[in-house]
């Protein structure tokens, strides 16, 4: 039974290596490959973790079923050993894991600054937000500005609403103003590995890239109250004509009145 448990510890190793190597074919660790440009150095961040992470458990379970191991193979004649610590193996384990925190913060710092810092956003974002996104329990309201203008942080007569659907072009560093109406919400959208809070009283500047055209989902990663589980919306990547042609169409029907314009014969007829 003694070799039993120096095996069972021995065992957990060995899943946790093929699970690390079979995850990534099966889309274990994540829905999809990144879809954004961001995203890509945010699972790079993601799988270096992950590697610490893993040959640190490897490790550690290899050396505690060693010790097991040899406890339960000892002759039970020899005598115990008994120790009172190592002063040289305490200074090496505070250190080890310090460094290597301190490696895990000084290589996010260049990606946390490309996703956070607005002097760092690409060029083609800072021209101006495409939309504003505003978080409310429990639905996404869009806010574009009229074609042509650009959008201001209070709204404008002439501008565009729309709910749950942000369209943005492909292939295009792509800015939107995020705020939120009542409590914290979490603008998430799985497959561009793009996730950030909405916080009330502030308008958060966000920016991401889509690599491909196609429909993403977008979601609420906050609990923010009785309907969280239904705050869906989806984010539609096109072409930039595409997104121009959706706005337009937007446009005239909200600007639709229902009164269908006479003819101009009929109307001549009248006079």
């Amino acid at each position: 039974m003694k070799k039993f448990w120096a095996l069972f510890f021995w065992f957990w190793p060995i899943v946790a290596l093929w699970v690390c190597f079979a995850a990534p074919g099966r889309n274990w660790w994540f829905p999809s490959p990144p879809k954004s440009t961001l995203g890509h150095q945010i699972d790079g961040l993601f799988y270096l973790i992950l590697i610490i992470v893993a040959l640190t458990f490897v490790g550690t379970e290899a050396a505690l079923g060693y010790v097991m191991w040899r406890g339960a193979t000892k002759d039970a004649s020899s005598k115990a050993w008994f120790s009172h610590g190592s002063h040289k193996l305490e200074i090496i384990w505070t250190i080890v894991p310090a460094f290597v925190l301190v490696f895990i913060s000084l290589t996010q710092l260049d990606v946390l600054a490309d996703i956070r810092v607005l002097s760092k956003f690409p060029d083609e974002a800072k021209k101006g937000a495409l939309a504003e996104v505003t978080a409310r329990q429990f639905e996404w309201r869009i806010r574009y500005p009229k074609p042509g203008t650009m959008l201001m942080t209070d709204p404008q007569p002439g501008d565009l609403y729309f709910v749950n659907e942000l369209h943005v072009p492909a292939a295009v560093p792509t800015m939107v103003n995020l705020r939120t109406q009542d409590v914290q919400h979490a603008f998430f959208a799985p497959k561009l590995r793009v996730k950030q809070d909405a916080v009330p009283g502030l308008v958060i500047p966000l920016w991401f890239e889509i690599e491909e055209a196609g429909e993403y989902e977008l979601l609420c990663a906050e609990l923010c109250g009785w309907g969280h589980y239904k705050m869906k919306a989806r984010i539609v990547a096109d072409s930039p004509k595409g997104v121009s042609d959706y706005l337009t169409r937007l446009e005239a029907e909200q600007n639709e009145d229902g009164v269908a314009e006479a003819p101009a014969g009929e109307e001549s007829a009248e006079e």
